[in-house]
């Protein structure tokens, strides 16, 4: 099978970017690489995503609840597995680098939650994609740790510059926060690999070549 890395970080933590220029440093070195990214917005199996997102289902996050919104996106992540790249996954040769994945919906689900029921939900969220819905599991899941008052500034950058409509978890900035503390939570529990992506206090993103560098050098190993 191929080997799976996920990128996950808050909204506006650089996941495309890092995601980008992993893929030329793997294609660089010769190696076969497949990009994939969540939600798949081009799919009609983000539907219910979308619709979330688009504060059609509730105007904040906790309007519906962590096993509903996990539905939502576990059925995007289907459908795009089934129809769109298991083929690659079956590829020995190929790395698939994934821009979010089920492990997102662990930390933005979890800050729905009381932190006595976080346990309990990641085994059933592990359970319900990895072996009912039959979705690969990650080799490798690296964090870009970015302060939510950084992240938040991105993303209102990027609306600004491309005409994106915010969506319902990045307007929310107290949801940014408890998505932060439980990505660190996650990370620790699950052994993700946690790459620092801004100083706290500071309003300005380390270099992303430097970033870029040190996500490879944590996945170097898989390669």
């Amino acid at each position: 099978m191929a080997k799976l890395i996920v990128l996950e970080g808050l909204d506006g933590s650089g996941k495309s970017t890092q995601t980008e220029l992993l893929r030329q440093k793997l294609e660089a070195l010769g190696k076969k690489v497949r990009v994939i990214d969540f939600p798949d917005y081009k799919s009609d199996g983000s539907i219910l995503v979308r619709m979330y997102l688009g504060g059609q289902l509730g105007e904040k996050p906790s309007d519906t609840n962590a096993f509903a919104a996990s539905t939502f996106f576990a059925a995007d992540r289907y459908v795009s597995y089934v129809t769109d790249w298991k083929k690659d996954y079956q590829d020995e040769e190929t790395i698939i680098l994934a821009n979010r994945y089920t492990t997102a919906n662990a930390y933005h689900q979890l800050s729905k939650m009381p932190k006595e029921a976080w346990d309990d939900f990641l085994a059933w969220l592990w359970d319900f994609e990895f072996t009912k819905l039959g979705l690969p599991a990650p080799d490798r899941v690296i964090l870009l740790d970015m302060p939510e008052s950084v992240s938040s500034e991105m993303v209102r950058e990027r609306s600004l510059q491309t005409g994106r409509k915010i969506d319902i978890h990045e307007k929310d900035i107290e949801y940014l926060v408890s998505c932060r503390n439980a990505a660190k939570y996650v990370a620790e529990k699950c052994s993700w690999t946690v790459v620092p992506c801004a100083e706290e206090g500071d309003k300005i993103p380390h270099e992303m070549h430097a970033i870029s560098d040190e996500v490879f050098a944590k996945i170097s190993d898989l390669i």
